[in-house]
């Protein structure tokens, strides 16, 4: 089946404490994306909640199939009749204290299709500024694609940008999606140049959608969400703040470039 062009959009978010708060965010966005035509939305990463601590993720994780947020998605992707990339929530993981952190995707039923648990875990440390993702989340094994009537997307979340390699082994690919909470420190030095490097070498659409400003507890994310097109070039894109980002994805502009430089076809390793 030929797959369909699309407008897709991201939603920045810079979510709090708070996850009745942050799902009403969530859904002003939603209707505010869906009045502008897109039929794909994707939420950043922890767009339900971020605490004053990592331990606040943690006492809010829900299991999967079942939970407050993930009836907020369903419900939400129904009602609009759209696909709903929910860029990850905490979900309950095998080892006590610990969570997974999950993207889950939802058809225009409202049905969760397809899941990906977050594989590379973030580990950073300059001065008083630290981060160790592995204290409390417990990895995801398995790299995930979906195939959707708009193309095969491939799901990755934040720190998993840096490893190319997550993104070859899942072979061709019509969209990226990049949900993440990148730290303003880094962002500034490498997001941009990731990005449009993932989307240049893979030929590929890329969607990145980032926590975006000074949150409650005090954290500054990058936020700089954006959508680009297979030959790097930006689309549209969103500084700081919450808002949408909003581009059409087209099959033919993926052909073209494929076709006029082939470079997967022409890859030896």
């Amino acid at each position: 089946m030929t797959p369909q062009n699309c407008r897709i959009a991201a939603l920045q978010m810079v979510s709090g404490p708070r996850v009745g708060d942050n799902l009403a965010t969530a859904g002003r966005l939603a209707d505010e994306a869906v009045a502008q035509g897109a039929q794909l939305l994707v939420l950043p990463e922890y767009f339900p909640i971020i605490g004053a601590a990592d331990a606040d993720r943690v006492r809010a994780r829900e299991d999967y199939g079942r939970g407050p947020v993930q009836d907020w998605l369903a419900d939400t992707a129904r009602r609009h009749g759209v696909w709903i990339f929910a860029g990850s929530l905490p979900l309950t993981a095998s080892v006590p204290g610990k969570m997974r952190n999950s993207s889950l995707v939802f058809d225009p039923q409202g049905a969760c299709v397809a899941r990906y648990d977050k594989i590379h875990l973030f580990g950073f440390r300059k001065g008083d500024e630290a981060y160790d993702e592995s204290a409390f989340i417990e990895a995801g094994e398995t790299p995930v694609a979906v195939t959707t009537p708009f193309g095969r997307i491939a799901l990755s979340i934040c720190y998993d940008l840096r490893f190319p390699e997550l993104y070859r082994g899942l072979g061709p690919v019509d969209l990226i999606l990049m949900p993440a909470a990148f730290t303003e420190t880094t962002g500034r030095a490498h997001w941009e140049i990731l990005l449009r490097a993932r989307a240049i070498e893979n030929q590929c659409y890329l969607l990145a959608v980032g926590q975006g400003g000074r949150h409650e507890n005090g954290r500054e994310t990058h936020g700089n969400s954006m959508i680009v097109d297979p030959w790097g070039e930006i689309l549209d894109r969103k500084l700081k703040g919450p808002g949408v980002v909003i581009a059409d994805l087209d099959h033919q502009r993926i052909a073209a470039i494929r076709e006029s430089l082939p470079a997967l076809a022409h890859r030896k390793l």
